[in-house]
């Protein structure tokens, strides 16, 4: 069954315990869990927490899941990609360990929600691309995106071994605060979410060869950085770049 699905069983209770930790669970917290596949995290966050919301996808574990979890668990069947958040009860922390074939979808959409802390693990590689800077090799659309949002950072490795089936790399936890207020100030956010898209979907070129494809009549004496590439420029970069031709084009 974890192999139908793509997902990899944390094993290790002490991992499990340490991602607890990191998101200091209380009494009075509601915490949502994505993918608690056979339970281990799911039972450390029930001692802990007020409550749990926990979203899982694979039939047959929801049915295993319902005769061992205890009764502050509210257990969802559900793919998290068709969950509306805003439906669900008020949560204001989320753990964990995601299932590495959907990392992306599901960190976009976290950050699209409130909360107060998520304690997350992923596979080593994009954990590493969500803190990375210009000029990384790991920097990427995911690396802006999580840099408007959150103030993210790598806690601890977790090796592949504490896993089943064992994946191919190591994994992180990865702990997570959203920011009240972006780092800086775009016109238009969804302008500015589209162009960072468009241009790590073109890394490799210079930004001008991007965008002439994607506005007509450019004068790029007018526009900042379009004889560099993507990875080299920051996220306020790129932000100012997508200023720049909003406010062309909507003259």
């Amino acid at each position: 069954m974890a192999t139908k699905l793509g997902q990899n069983f944390l094993i290790n209770t002490r991992v499990a315990e340490r991602e607890v930790n990191h998101a200091n669970i209380s009494s009075d917290d509601v915490v949502l869990e994505i993918g608690p596949g056979q339970g281990i995290l799911t039972k450390i966050l029930a001692r802990k927490a007020k409550k749990v919301i926990a979203i899982e996808i694979d039939s047959q574990l929801v049915q295993k899941l319902r005769e061992i979890l205890p009764g502050n668990v509210e257990l969802i069947h559900k793919d998290v990609l068709d969950v509306d958040f805003e439906k669900l009860p008020r949560f204001n922390k989320i753990v964990s360990n995601l299932p590495f074939q959907i990392s992306s979808p599901v960190t976009f959409k976290l950050l699209k929600h409130s909360f107060d802390l998520a304690v997350l693990i992923y596979q080593k590689e994009f954990a590493q691309r969500m803190i990375a800077k210009s000029g990384n090799k790991h920097y990427s659309r995911l690396s802006v995106g999580v840099y408007y949002k959150a103030d993210c950072e790598i806690v601890e490795t977790v090796p592949k071994t504490c896993f089943k089936p064992q994946p191919k790399i190591d994994s992180c936890v990865i702990r997570m605060v959203p920011k009240q207020l972006p780092p800086f100030h775009v016109n238009d956010e969804k302008h500015f979410f589209n162009l960072t898209k468009e241009l790590f979907n073109h890394r490799r070129k210079k930004i001008k060869n991007t965008i002439s494809k994607m506005y007509k009549n450019i004068d790029f004496e007018e526009i900042p950085f379009v004889d560099r590439r993507v990875e080299e420029i920051s996220p306020e970069q790129i932000g100012k770049l997508s200023d720049v031709l909003i406010n062309m084009f909507d003259k």
